[in-house]
């Protein structure tokens, strides 16, 4: 998790068994955005430390073990998504000027014994119309990311084959993909706070999504900071780590109706001077 003081951002580490909170990153500069690797060794993250106010991706050691390692090196502000499952590549988004905000494919070769040596970024899509949240799928062969082509911020899906054709999941509007480890589910967050899922079935290079449901009536609180994902998914694929928004107060329930008899003349009685 990333957290704010105010002043100052940088990226924490909560032990659930322990109950432990502690202090990844340690740079005067803005460390946020960020994103556990397939094996949990590392974390890659978005700071600002070498071209402040810029941000650009780095990671480290999550035992905090280690030098920060910078992976890229551009004018743009960048922002990691998600790791493809094999560990080799890490889906970004980049803003431009000239075409709003892409999504980026940044490839990585080694290992821990022999080092990493990142390679040049790619492109994975872009146009004049804002990609951002990429988020692979457990099986690496889809990208689910979120576009405004339709006039509005939907979820769409994209096989990261780089063949062509592209899926829309979200139907009302939706953001921030996620997938399910443990089932074909794709959720999403629709503009109130509340959870979709879809189920679907693949085949080749084809895409099947299902009709969206509410996963949940509940609707979840935006938890304001340097991250704009405030929920994630347990790997069980059961249940989301959020802050639950407050329920309405009910309205009150209306079983009974009162008459009130000869009211003008209780008028006078109470006030004599009232005609």
């Amino acid at each position: 998790m990333d957290i704010n003081d105010g002043t100052q951002s940088d990226v924490w580490i909560y032990e659930w068994e322990g109950d432990r909170l502690s202090r990844l990153t340690l740079n005067a500069n803005l460390d946020e955005m960020p994103v556990w690797t397939e094996d949990s060794q590392r974390i890659a993250f978005a700071s600002s430390r070498d071209r402040s106010p810029v941000f650009n991706l780095y990671w480290q050691r999550a035992d905090g073990t280690g030098e920060v390692q910078r992976l890229t090196d551009s004018a743009n502000p960048q922002r990691p998504g998600s790791w493809h499952p094999s560990g080799k590549f890490l889906a970004f988004s980049e803003q431009t000027l000239q075409s709003n905000e892409d999504i980026l494919v940044l490839p990585l070769e080694g290992d821990e014994r022999s080092g990493w040596k990142a390679g040049k970024a790619t492109v994975f899509l872009n146009g004049p119309f804002r990609e951002r949240d990429p988020m692979f799928s457990p099986d690496g062969r889809w990208l689910a990311y979120v576009s405004n082509e339709s006039g509005r911020s939907e979820v769409y899906v994209r096989p990261f084959s780089g063949s062509r054709g592209a899926w829309m999941i979200s139907t009302e509007g939706g953001s921030f993909p996620t997938w399910s480890r443990t089932r074909h589910e794709l959720f999403y967050t629709t503009p109130d706070f509340q959870i979709m899922v879809v189920p679907y079935s693949a085949e080749d290079d084809a895409f099947r999504p299902e009709k969206p449901r509410l996963w949940s009536q509940r609707r979840y609180r935006r938890v304001y900071g340097p991250s704009p994902r405030s929920f994630d998914l347990h790997p069980d694929g059961n249940r989301f780590a959020l802050a639950v928004a407050p329920e309405a107060q009910a309205e009150a329930k209306r079983d009974r109706l009162v008459f009130v008899f000869n009211f003008v003349d209780e008028l006078r009685r109470i006030g004599p001077n009232l005609k």
